[in-house]
């Protein structure tokens, strides 16, 4: 062996390359103009179906049995029949609640239409229908109870049931967005699905 020669430098062995390949897939886009009519069509047809729940309150809320006062001749509630004003706004609102989930799955399981543009326009169409089925429903109460011909002072009568606060007509579109905003947390995909349908 030449003592002069150079020493030999060894380079460590290179391990052999990993190559990852990660597929980009584009991020999901909100699509418009394509889902304007659908989501009219949602809204319209949430709307038609504040007839119904009118129908269904009018016909679970209680009257109010009242005595025709002798001094000014108002109506007064007998006894705890008072608490009916309640019932019958807790029987609006749970009508409006359970309309309202049906009204976020349904539209949820249109896979094809998902986002942002169908929801506003069922919330839009929840938000008319819980309307309509507060002014219908007061039509319909008033009709099943109607009132005597003569009232005379002591008389005691039955008393539609009525909404004397407009807060109730949000349960519905509260809880169609509720319900749909759960199914789209829970769904997690950036499209929402709608590729797969």
């Amino acid at each position: 062996m030449d003592e002069n020669a150079a020493p030999v430098r060894i380079d460590p062995v290179p391990e052999p390359p990993y190559v990852y390949h990660y597929y980009l897939r584009p991020r999901a886009k909100v699509v418009v103009k394509r889902d304007l009519l659908p989501s009219l069509v949602v809204a319209l047809t949430t709307f038609a179906f504040g007839l119904p729940a009118a129908y269904l309150w009018s016909w679970l809320a209680p009257a109010q049995l009242k005595i025709v006062s002798p001094q000014d001749g108002k109506f007064y509630p007998i006894g705890v029949e008072s608490y009916h004003r309640l019932d019958a706004l807790m029987m609006f609102v749970l009508i409006g609640i359970g309309a309202g989930v049906i009204t976020g799955i349904a539209t949820w399981l249109l896979r094809q239409r998902r986002g942002p543009v169908v929801m506003l326009g069922m919330t839009a169409g929840s938000f008319a229908a819980g309307w309509m089925a507060q002014w219908m429903g007061g039509k319909l109460a008033a009709g099943a109870y109607p009132m005597p011909a003569s009232i005379k002072p002591n008389d005691t009568l039955l008393v539609a049931p009525a909404l004397e606060t407009w807060w109730g007509i949000l349960a519905w579109p509260l809880g169609a967005a509720l319900a749909y905003g759960c199914c789209a947390a829970w769904n997690g995909l950036d499209d929402l699905g709608r590729r797969l349908g």
